[in-house]
């Protein structure tokens, strides 16, 4: 147990010597500030969010710095990153997968509301909270909208024998078209995919 935690300990500390190398070699538009390397510290050591801390350093890095075009708070990008990863790997999804679907359903607005009357970063619809008496109605709350989304995705993945194109379309509401599923997979892969 003593070596596990210096192991620990020694994952994080090359962790935040790699952002703090990466953040003064490779500057971007998102400086590596003290206030976000703590939301970063605090997002890796927090439960239930990642299992091994140097992957969760490298991951939220990388993504807050993707992120960085869409979200200007930093606090927020942390909150919804995190939460994502959590649900996408609750649910057996991709975190960068649910990224892709949150850019083209709501372009990480959590306050967006469709025409149909869709809500949140996912898009979900209300009639699903009244379908499973679900006491929690906020659709805006990043958690619930997230917990649901990806629930609902993994649902149309299984049912599509994970087939993404398919999945995707039922997911949007446009089963049979290619339009919604060819905008996610491409903002996958301009966005989001793993380098």
């Amino acid at each position: 147990m003593k070596s596990q935690n210096g192991a620990q300990r020694l994952l994080t500390i090359c962790a935040l010597w790699l952002l703090f190398y990466s953040s003064q070699c490779f500057p971007s538009s998102t400086q590596m500030d003290p206030e976000l390397k703590a939301l970063l510290q605090q997002a890796i050591n927090s439960p239930n969010s990642f299992q091994d801390k140097f992957d969760a350093s490298v991951w939220l890095h990388d993504m807050n710095t993707r992120l960085s075009r869409f979200i200007d708070d930093p606090k927020e990008r942390i909150t919804i990153l995190k939460t994502i990863h959590y649900e996408a790997k609750r649910a057996n999804l991709e975190p960068e997968l649910v990224l892709a679907v949150i850019e083209v359903e709501s372009n990480f607005d959590r306050f967006a509301i469709s025409v149909s009357g869709a809500r949140g970063l996912m898009q979900v619809m209300p009639f699903w909270l009244d379908e499973i008496n679900l006491s929690d109605k906020n659709l805006f709350k990043i958690r619930t909208n997230l917990r649901m989304g990806c629930t609902i995705l993994r649902y149309y993945m299984d049912r599509e024998s994970n087939d993404l194109g398919p999945a995707l379309a039922r997911y949007n509401g446009s089963y049979g078209k290619t339009v919604y599923p060819r905008k996610v997979v491409n903002a996958l892969h301009k966005n989001w995919f793993k380098q």
